[in-house]
């Protein structure tokens, strides 16, 4: 099995090298918005082939990108729309289902590209050389520049691990150049022999990630510190966008990116935590989709005369803006990669009613969470528990059965199919049958 990880590597450019990057990014940047004007024109067309037969020539003449640069302002154009496409779909399928009332406005216009990011090919636009120095594409020929980078990512690429198509990423505060480079990593198969742990990881916005081992271990990474800093960001960045002052867009300049970061490193941090504290371990995540949609606060209806609707209050605009910008999903990646390079392994598990049903009686009600508290109070057995923690009981319960499988069939399904709503079904009915008991400390006791 293999493990893709990113290099960053620092690139000692002089004033003449520097430039040259420079002018191939913002050419690259340029030639991406003129195939985006080009395929919406077109239909909004996603096809690569139709793209280079109207685009290719005038990539070359105009813009002077070399042949693989300018397939690939083609490729990454055609991933764009189809992207947007696929958003369009889904969102159309929300509105029928009444899930949501806004449309879809992605392709309205054409796609605007403002990060000067460019794509290069290993082998093609860009090739390793001896004495830590690496040879990447420009509008002017190669160049051969001396990078910098973390000792073991170095190493691996010394060591001939497979390397993988790369990103020119431009620092705009440091004014510095970065190559990014994907590295493909052997990692041993997991088997259940191996993976003899089970522990269940439960996301949130008050408690980051709350997680529980079958035996009843759990272990809390709270998120107030971090959630309030970030809030504080947005605010300042709300506040200085409002003034639209020369020393406003100064300022705003200078702490872009920090509310970005902040998450960053807290995830990673939470990551690294609970990969390290189960070493050789199955690890369950929920199966999370549509995040935003399922946990927005809607205007309600009045209720006096049944006409309008009341606005959102300022604490429900808060906590959605609070639950659609933090990123879930760089959370549940953190964890997987981090899991695979220390010998464990991650799957995903269904969310649904993970913190509505009760673990010991399995009664699943809304009900159960009284006023979407921090608390459990089951109204059938009167079960009381912190609510994430027994959302993560339940996941570990799910990742438990899905072992189980593992070793009665020999087929481990890492991703539960969402799209078929009888097989989603049938896993429902077995999950309700679960039952928590404090005894199980073995996982293929389940």
């Amino acid at each position: 099995m293999h493990q893709i990880i990113t290099a960053k590597l620092k690139l000692i450019a002089s004033p003449e090298q520097f430039e040259a990057l420079r002018h191939t990014q913002l050419a690259y940047r340029d030639a991406l918005n003129a195939v985006s004007c080009y395929a919406f024109e077109q239909g909004k067309t996603s096809s690569v082939t139709r793209m280079h037969k109207g685009m290719y020539a005038k990539l070359r003449a105009r813009y002077h990108l070399p042949s693989q640069l300018a397939c690939s302002v083609e490729r990454q154009v055609a991933a764009t729309y189809k992207g947007l496409w696929t958003k369009l779909k889904k969102n159309a399928e929300h509105r029928r289902a009444k899930i949501t009332k806004k449309r879809f406005k992605g392709l309205d216009q054409p796609p605007h590209y403002s990060s000067p990011t460019v794509q290069y090919t290993y082998e093609r636009d860009y090739t390793f050389q001896r004495d830590s120095r690496v040879s990447v594409g420009t509008l002017n020929g190669r160049i051969s520049v001396a990078y910098q980078g973390y000792n073991k990512h170095i190493a691996l690429i010394r060591e001939g691990v497979r390397i993988g198509d790369a990103k020119l990423w431009y620092d705009w505060p440091k004014k510095q150049f970065y190559l990014l480079v994907s590295l493909s990593i052997e990692v041993p198969d997991p088997t259940p022999a191996h993976l003899q742990e089970v522990v269940g990881v439960d996301v949130g916005i008050r408690y980051l990630a709350v997680t529980s081992t079958a035996t009843g271990k759990a272990s809390f990474h709270p998120g107030k510190r971090v959630r309030h800093q970030a809030n504080h960001y947005a605010r300042l960045r709300k506040r200085l966008q409002q003034k639209g002052t020369r020393g406003a867009k100064r300022r705003l300049r200078r702490i872009e990116q920090r509310e970005r970061r902040l998450k960053l490193q807290a995830n990673h941090t939470i990551a690294k935590q609970i990969v390290e504290q189960h070493p050789h371990t199955l690890l369950g995540l929920e199966h999370l989709t549509d995040i935003r949609e399922r946990t927005k606060r809607r205007k309600r209806k009045r209720k006096k005369n049944g006409e309008g609707t009341e606005p959102v209050s300022a604490k429900a605009r808060k906590a959605n803006r609070a639950y659609s910008q933090w990123s879930f999903a760089e959370l549940h990646t953190l964890i997987s990669y981090k899991a695979a390079l220390a010998g464990s392994f991650a799957i995903k598990a269904d969310a649904d009613y993970t913190s509505q049903a009760c673990p010991m009686c399995g009664h699943t009600a809304g009900a159960n969470r009284p006023g979407k508290g921090l608390f459990f109070v089951c109204q059938h057995c009167h079960y009381t528990l912190h609510a994430d923690l027994v959302g993560a009981r339940n996941i570990t319960m799910r990742t438990l059965l899905v072992r189980h499988d593992w070793v009665r069939t020999g087929c481990l399904s890492i991703i539960p199919d969402a799209s078929d709503n009888e097989a989603k079904a049938a896993r429902l009915r077995r999950y309700a049958e679960l039952r928590w008991s404090p005894e199980v400390n073995q996982p293929s006791g389940l």
